[in-house]
């Protein structure tokens, strides 16, 4: 019996279930005597919760035995905590935190040479960020399907994009480029990930210097950047990245175009009004002053011209080491155009086909529809309505949408499903609102606990989503679970989307920053290795470690640049298991693990030294620091890895110098 997808319909067979544990278990007593059920039935289980047979469907469509793998991994940003978390679907257990833009123990992640290393790619202005505002998680794809090789993630706060790969799960690279100061409309790829998209949010001086906010108008501006990717190397080439100048309106979500609509790229924005707040000099506060205006402006971006004009001598400056175009080219080569969008939107959403753009103001009631073939039609006969205050020409907001829809109060964002539908997040009125794109009718809603942001459906922003599940990530948990005091956690509920009516099937209190946005795709599309092959590869590289030790070559040697200690984990020692060195010396651990078992993890620390190392099987690490106090130190190996995992221990024996 399938239990996966049960459904709102599968509830009346659901119910001959149970009436035949209540049989099976109490033939004797009338139907419906539920306490004359044997301990542990079900029907006695459901009397002693008070849960509802659409309860007890929930439960059997969430539930995932042991051993049995779940359908489908969800990418969700870690929001404050700089991290991304890996959710299993339909189980909704988590699987793993992924350290990215702060440091993370259990992973060794910022202890050691090589992640510490990718941490300092993200350094700005010369200064080591220690924490991140993740947003946007965006999976590599091909042909506009996820293709489960990498995943892009930015740092909102710090303007930083990292890159994951999903053959390990590990952060391989960070870039930021001080052009822009934070970023929103980012991580998003290309249909073929030629390119991850980052676009600024607050406009700022381009390259971070200074300019008085009166002259905001004149000096603020904001920009996208297209950071190429190398599919080959697994990382983002910064030499052959560029971007555009913007105006300085605020830009906030982005998506590229595919199918029909490939080639462009699209971020809408709020604050036309350009207001830069100053309540203690006279001003509106920016909340206010930004929310004149009955439209802001979609900009549309012509990626393929772009590309070509970057590559133009005299075409660019370059700003922070960045090259740009700036806004004056991007007009004079038609790389920029704006359309009027309900006010301050959160969300420009591509349709499956790429022949459509949904994009829903905060503001408005409505979701707008984009026709793409008619944007695309406006921009070859050139015919606008005017132009901004910067030149950019805006096209003619009737003539470009094919209609609306009213979905609610504080509409967001919008995923598809494989039957044509689209759900759209309200925020004010927490449901997620499901509705035709063919037919533009609200088909349903379904109520969330509460204020929902982001939502992510199965595949639900590729060329073919999938349905079955939708996960509500809600900002408010309030009445939902054990109180913890006044900061509570995120709360993120999974609703089944295959049949007509959606249902609410798990909730999961998230309590790690606050998360934003997510995708979800089918777990058989990722291939993760078990072990490190052949034992003593750096991670972060992908390649056999120089420094890599092998068994019964384990050595320390001194060299003029400190003390080299070559050693070995496995279980259940290290090899050496004494370190002798003078105050003041330089100490270069280079520790492989030379186990080729799976899940044979070890871990190294060295008391009071903030030393820490996470040992999975054939990995290698260095770790360097200086022996600046004098003493002795236990070592010890920090994951339980055998019956004598307490005996996995060392000195470190620092002399007097």
């Amino acid at each position: 019996m399938n239990f996966i997808r049960i459904g709102v319909q599968g509830v009346s067979g659901l119910a001959l279930l149970l009436a035949a544990a209540v049989s099976f278990g109490c033939s004797s007593q009338p139907k419906g005597q539920l306490s004359s059920a044997p301990s542990g039935s079900v029907a006695n289980l459901m009397k002693q919760r008070g849960l509802s047979e659409a309860d007890v469907s929930a439960a059997l469509q969430t539930y995932t035995p042991t051993g049995k793998k779940d359908e489908y991994y969800t990418f969700a940003s870690g929001g404050h905590g700089g991290n991304l978390i890996v959710i299993g679907v339909p189980s909704m257990r988590i699987l793993k935190y992924v350290g990215v833009f702060t440091p993370e123990p259990w992973q060794g992640y910022g202890y050691g040479d090589q992640s510490n290393e990718v941490l300092g790619g993200g350094k700005r202005f010369g200064k080591t960020m220690t924490w991140g505002d993740m947003h946007h998680p965006a999976l590599s794809e091909t042909g506009g399907e996820y293709d489960g090789k990498f995943l892009f993630v930015n740092d909102k706060a710090n303007a930083r994009i990292a890159v994951i790969d999903l053959h390990d799960f590990v952060t391989k690279q960070i870039v930021t480029s001080q052009l822009i100061q934070s970023d929103h409309g980012a991580t998003f790829v290309t249909p073929n990930t030629e390119y991850v998209v980052e676009s600024s949010q607050y406009p700022a001086p381009l390259g971070g210097s200074y300019a008085p906010i009166e002259e905001y108008k004149d000096k603020y501006r904001g920009a996208v950047i297209f950071w190429k990717f190398d599919r080959d190397k697994g990382r983002i080439d910064p030499e052959r990245s560029f971007a555009m100048e913007l105006p300085p309106y605020m830009q906030d979500l982005s998506d590229a175009g595919k199918l029909a609509s490939e080639g462009w790229v699209f971020i809408n924005s709020f604050n036309t009004e350009m207001s830069y707040g100053g309540t203690l000099e006279g001003n509106p506060p920016m909340e206010s002053g930004a929310s004149q205006n009955d439209m802001d402006y979609l900009h549309i971006i012509d990626l393929v011209n772009a590309e070509r004009v970057s590559k133009e001598d005299g075409k660019t400056k370059t700003i922070a080491g960045m090259k740009v175009i700036p806004l004056g080219v991007a007009n004079e080569e038609g790389l920029l155009h704006l359309v009027g969008e309900p006010k301050s939107p959160h969300g420009v959403d591509i349709t499956p086909d790429g022949k459509e753009l949904v994009v829903s103001g905060k503001l408005d009631t409505h979701a707008t529809i984009y026709s793409w073939e008619k944007l695309k039609g406006l921009i070859d006969s050139k015919k606008y309505e005017g132009k901004d205050t910067y030149g950019v020409p805006i096209l003619p907001f009737k003539d470009s949408i094919r209609g609306q829809i009213e979905i609610g109060l504080g509409p967001l964002h919008t995923q598809f499903d494989d039957k044509g539908n689209a759900y759209t997040s309200v925020f004010i009125e927490s449901t997620v609102a499901k509705w035709s794109v063919k037919d533009l009718k609200l088909i349903g809603k379904q109520k969330v606990h509460y204020n929902v942001g982001h939502i992510v459906a199965a595949e639900g922003d590729t060329v073919s989503p999938d349905g079955g599940y939708l996960i509500a990530m809600n900002k408010w948990a309030i009445d939902r679970f054990a109180k913890v005091g006044p900061l509570l956690p995120q709360n993120f509920q999974l609703i089944g989307i295959d049949n007509d009516e959606m249902q609410l099937l798990y909730d999961m209190p998230l309590p790690l920053g606050e998360p934003h946005y997510a995708q979800m795709i089918k777990a058989d599309k990722l291939d993760p290795i078990d072990i490190y092959k052949p034992a003593g590869m750096d991670v972060v590289t992908d390649e056999h470690s120089e420094f890599a030790v092998k068994a019964k070559e384990e050595r320390i040697e001194r060299k003029p640049d400190g003390v080299h200690v070559y050693m070995t984990a496995v279980r259940s020692h290290f090899t050496p298991d004494i370190i002798r060195v003078k105050k003041g010396e330089t100490v270069h651990l280079h520790i492989t693990n030379v186990e080729q078992a799976h899940d044979a993890t070890h871990g190294f620390t060295i008391g009071s030294y903030n030393v820490h190392s996470s040992l999975e099987p054939g990995k290698h690490v260095d770790v360097t620091f200086v022996a600046d106090k004098e003493g002795t130190f236990p070592f010890y190996c920090t994951e339980f890895c055998s019956a004598l995992h307490l005996e996995m221990a060392g000195y470190f024996l620092v002399e007097p110098g």
